[in-house]
């Protein structure tokens, strides 16, 4: 008789035994989460006490921001104001990839899962439009929901119409803008000939607040293109797409679906972006990068090209929903590819657990132009779906505001790298000298962010 393995020594060392006799129950199922948490947790952000670790560890949670003792901005501000500036005087209007917007932040992707009974996406979009700054809209919405242009009352409006819809009506019509993402099966779809063409959409064209985005990747599963959870009926109809596998367990209803990457190299984004500015002259052109070893040169790449932004998004989650050995284990934290990146070239984007003003003006100190809220805005359109978005952003505005003005400084185009410490000075991105100050937004920019 073989004698089984010492299971008291085997934890005592360490060893994962349970992961191990996990993986030899449910085989494949065992590399993803389990499906019946699909689009109901979050995964990929991490905890507070595992940040301090290799794991997953993001130097931009320890760096800290650091007031000078004389502030010479402070004083041109006394001088102009013939008073003493207090915080709210800092002015947070910022241009983000060619729109006007009343905040540095925007919001992030979402794709074509439909998040929360009536789409919480919708009530985001809506939120989004009142605060003034852009939307971005997700990849593989038409090739899985189709395109359903809206009709008037909005119910033969697809998942991607209904969501531009529900901005625009929402909009003051100057500041924000809305960005739609494109993945290899958008293109073959021809997704942005759709909406370049589409009536319905004429006014953001025509009022220079359409933006294309190309999706090269995303921070939880660099590497990778979309994969989501769907039944078997939802299979048998997507198959022709996309890939779909029963990676779970045999008896049950739930399916893999993925979507692929795209191929890409220097030479082909260059061919890229030029074919976007060729054949949509009045949208923007955005780019989105994964946190890859050389993202640097992607990123420069993309803005030689003529990019308009260049979105990083950090390996902090993305959607989340990812093979597990992905959440930890696969991209650069967004520090470090801040870093990489040093000073940009053109108007740099960042994506990344952002929830609250901190992070938020460290990434801006570091040289990101804005911040996008993903899950965070998600969570809070489900605590709210009128106002829950709104406040949130007003809180991290307030933040914003009281740290930028501790800096002596009063915009965020005024911070620079040495506004913060790393306590890891390799982790810190290359000091740049302080820009000149951005342009005034448009009147309408201006009246959205004192609501703000």
């Amino acid at each position: 008789m073989t004698a089984g393995p010492d299971t008291d020594a085997l934890r005592a060392a360490g060893f994962p035994e349970g992961e191990v006799r996990a993986r030899a129950r449910t085989g494949t199922a065992a590399v993803f989460p389990h499906p019946g948490t699909y689009g109901r947790d979050l995964f990929g952000a991490h905890a507070p006490e595992r940040t301090a670790g290799p794991a997953g560890a993001d130097p931009l949670d320890h760096a800290r921001l650091v007031p000078p003792v004389f502030m010479p901005q402070r004083l041109e501000k006394l001088i102009e104001l013939g008073r003493e500036p207090v915080h709210d005087d800092v002015d947070l209007r910022t241009d983000i990839g060619g729109f006007a917007s009343a905040l540095p932040l925007f919001l992030s992707a979402f794709g074509s899962t439909r998040a929360g009974s009536g789409d919480l996406a919708v009530a985001a979009s809506a939120q989004a439009a009142r605060l003034g700054i852009p939307m971005v809209l997700g990849e593989n919405m038409v090739p899985v929901h189709g395109y359903g242009a809206a009709s008037d009352d909005g119910h033969a409006a697809g998942a991607l119409t209904a969501r531009i819809r529900a901005y625009a009506d929402a909009s003051d019509g100057a500041s924000g803008g809305v960005v739609v993402q494109q993945s290899t099966q958008d293109a073959d779809a021809e997704v942005w000939n759709l909406l370049y063409s589409d009536p319905a959409v004429l006014p953001l064209v025509e009022s220079g607040r359409l933006g294309f985005e190309l999706k090269i990747g995303q921070g939880a599963k660099p590497g990778l293109g979309g994969m989501t959870v769907v039944d078997g009926a939802e299979a048998g109809r997507l198959s022709d797409a996309f890939t779909v596998q029963d990676v779970f367990a045999a008896d049950g209803p739930a399916r893999l679906r993925c979507a692929t990457p795209g191929t890409f190299t220097e030479e082909i984004v260059r061919q890229q972006v030029r074919f976007m500015r060729n054949n949509f002259p009045r949208a923007r052109v955005w780019v989105k990068l994964p946190p890859g070893r050389d993202v640097a040169l992607a990123a420069r790449t993309a803005w030689q090209a003529g990019a308009d932004a260049v979105t990083v998004d950090g390996a902090e989650g993305g959607t989340g929903w990812a093979p597990r050995a992905f959440l930890d284990q696969v991209g650069l934290p967004l520090a470090e590819c801040l870093r990489r990146i040093g000073t940009p070239e053109g108007c740099l984007l960042v994506t990344g657990r952002f929830h609250e003003g901190g992070r938020t003006v460290r990434a801006l100190a570091s040289g990101a132009r804005a911040a996008g809220l993903g899950r965070a805005a998600l969570l809070a359109v489900d605590e709210d779906r009128e106002h829950g978005l709104v406040r949130l952003a007003r809180s991290i505005a307030l933040e914003c505001r009281l740290l930028i003005s501790a800096l002596g400084k009063y915009a965020p185009a005024a911070l620079t790298a040495d506004d913060v410490w790393w306590p890891d000075t390799a982790a810190a991105p290359a000091a740049t000298p302080a820009p000149a100050p951005a342009a005034p937004a448009p009147a309408a920019a201006r009246r959205a962010g004192g609501a703000a």
